[in-house]
């Protein structure tokens, strides 16, 4: 496939993911709720910040799997999809609600702020068990090394992220009016499920068509 359209439909996949309602997403709504637009961005910039982080070490890591043996991506290509499937048999399993609730806790400035959001990804296991999954079904070219497609990749990822996450943060005041309800979201949880399956099947479709 031509790299135009694998570039093409992975920003698409990210723009599904990054509107999805989860927990990053979630969080900058209810910073930029509770303690106002700079603390929002601020949050934002954290998370992209860790972001950035867990691609740098996908891309050094996978990169080195991925050259040792040609076995070893399509192996990862499965078990990426069925990280994926797992994911949408998660959201199946849980409660199709989101809670914007006010935060308890009051940073002490807009850099505490940032570096919560560092925090929250760098430490968190699935951004990086995510990336694993996610990012060797779009590799794009045959000429450019693997280390530094992941890295492209991730960067793309972490600029859609910026730019999503930077609109909820401004459109927080109007995400207010729900800070006190739990909201039933029964067609984005179906959304968020039929997402994940189709991830999983084209990152299956682009690796093995070839052979049937």
């Amino acid at each position: 496939m031509h790299t135009i359209q694998v570039l093409s439909i992975y920003i698409i996949n990210v723009i599904m993911l990054a509107l999805m309602p989860g927990p990053d997403n979630i969080f900058v709504a209810i910073q930029s709720i509770s303690y106002g637009k700079r603390h929002g961005i601020a949050t934002v910039l954290g998370l992209v910040t860790g972001c950035l982080i867990h691609t740098v070490m996908v891309a050094v890591g996978l990169s080195a799997l991925i050259k040792s043996n040609d076995h070893v991506f399509s192996l990862l290509i499965v078990l990426g999809a069925l990280y994926l499937l797992f994911l949408a048999y998660q959201v199946y399993r849980s409660k199709p609600q989101i809670n914007l609730s006010n935060s308890t806790a009051v940073p002490l400035g807009v850099f505490q702020s940032y570096k919560r959001g560092v925090v929250m990804n760098v430490l968190n296991p699935k951004v990086g068990i995510f990336f694993l999954a996610f990012f060797p079904g779009f590799l794009f070219s045959n000429s450019i090394d693997v280390s530094i497609q992941f890295l492209i990749l991730g960067v793309l990822f972490a600029l859609i992220t910026l730019f999503i996450f930077t609109l909820i943060t401004f459109f927080a005041s109007y995400l207010k009016r729900f800070a006190h309800a739990a909201a039933p979201l029964f067609w984005i949880k179906w959304i968020q499920i039929g997402v994940f399956i189709l991830l999983a099947l084209y990152i299956l479709w682009s690796h093995f068509y070839s052979y049937f």
